[in-house]
């Protein structure tokens, strides 16, 4: 059977959940193992990141950033903060002009304070918003921050008593697109809810290299489907590369002391001196945490940079010695590739 790990670039269809496609996905290759990055609500199109096989286990280190191109409605405000749900309040927004919603966009850019819409995957009390929601139960959904990098205007219509604003939006991840409409809507104070919603770029797949489910079934079929290698779609990661030797003993679990002469001589190459991964152990820096290890050009997974307590192996009444180690975190390439 070929292997089919890696990552799916999807196009997601309007009016599918995020978890429909996977269970699409999942029949298609007869795969259990498919997860995505990142969820889109059902009314919303465009970039849907679907892990296969070992790749699942890939997903918490794929790149942060998300990208949409989201049409707000001024002068609507709904239920659910998106067209989906019940009008609940409504008023012209003929006076309005883009240079007031313009006017506005510095104050939700950077990091900013953000409520989830009452429908949504959050979850409070251990249940999810939206199954409290569909009870009718109202209860105080918590405020956090999210950061949006970029906010830029691409369109603007007067419709009458409404009109439609098309903004292009850069932001970091947990970010609601609805949240961003509503809360917009309440500055200018005609209210506003999201009309239409395109994902054009997440977790570093963009919206012009993506496929559709057709497009997935029809590969399928004439046996030309390949997924996207796990390895190339975490290459923000810093990488680590070990001989054969290393590769070998690293995939069966093993920790590799830093001051092993091949695993120096390549810290070296990369400009690293002990002092630094010492310095970067001591700030607890992010790349020591998760590194991308391989062997050549083969991925083996996700590695770790350690203190461990090492005792000397001539059994010297020297004591114990703290060294920094490479663990594996996460191995990708199973032992018996090699």
């Amino acid at each position: 059977m070929a292997d089919f790990s890696g990552f799916i670039n999807l196009n997601k269809p309007q009016n599918w959940s995020s978890h429909d496609c996977v269970a699409r996905v999942r029949r298609l290759l007869n795969m259990k193992k498919v997860g995505h990055g990142g969820t889109l609500d059902p009314l919303a199109t465009g970039v849907l990141p679907v892990a296969v096989g070992r790749a699942t286990r890939l997903i918490q280190y794929l790149p942060a950033r998300k990208a949409y191109c989201a049409t707000v409605r001024f002068g609507v405000t709904t239920t659910t903060d998106d067209l989906e749900g019940t009008v609940i309040h409504q008023q012209s927004a003929a006076h309005l002009q883009v240079s007031d919603v313009e006017a506005l966009l510095p104050k939700f850019t950077g990091v900013v304070s953000q409520t989830p819409p009452m429908f949504s995957a959050i979850q409070v009390e251990g249940k999810r918003l939206y199954d409290l929601a569909r009870k009718g139960r109202h209860v105080d959904v918590p405020v956090r921050e999210v950061t949006i990098h970029q906010l830029s205007i691409l369109d603007w219509q007067n419709q009458g008593e409404t009109c439609e604003l098309m903004l292009a939006v850069d932001c970091g991840p947990g970010t609601y697109i609805r949240s961003l409409a509503r809360d917009m809507g309440a500055a200018v104070g005609t209210g506003a809810t999201l009309a239409g919603l395109v994902r054009t770029h997440s977790n570093g797949f963009e919206l012009g290299e993506s496929m559709t489910l057709a497009d997935l079934e029809e590969a399928i079929a004439q046996d030309t489907f390949s997924p996207f290698p796990g390895g190339e779609a975490i290459q923000h990661l810093p990488s680590l590369r070990l001989t054969l030797p290393l590769a070998k003993r690293w995939c069966m679990g093993q920790k590799l002391a830093l001051s092993e002469p091949a695993l120096s001589d390549e810290l070296s190459l990369r400009g690293l001196s002990p002092s630094d991964i010492e310095q970067a152990l001591i700030e607890q820096a992010p790349w020591v945490r998760s590194l991308r290890i391989l062997c050549e050009r083969t991925f083996l997974g996700i590695g770790e940079i350690k203190r461990s307590d090492y005792s000397p192996s001539d059994h010297s009444n020297a004591g114990h010695v703290a060294h920094p180690i490479l663990i594996p975190k996460m191995v990708f390439t199973p032992a018996q590739h090699f």
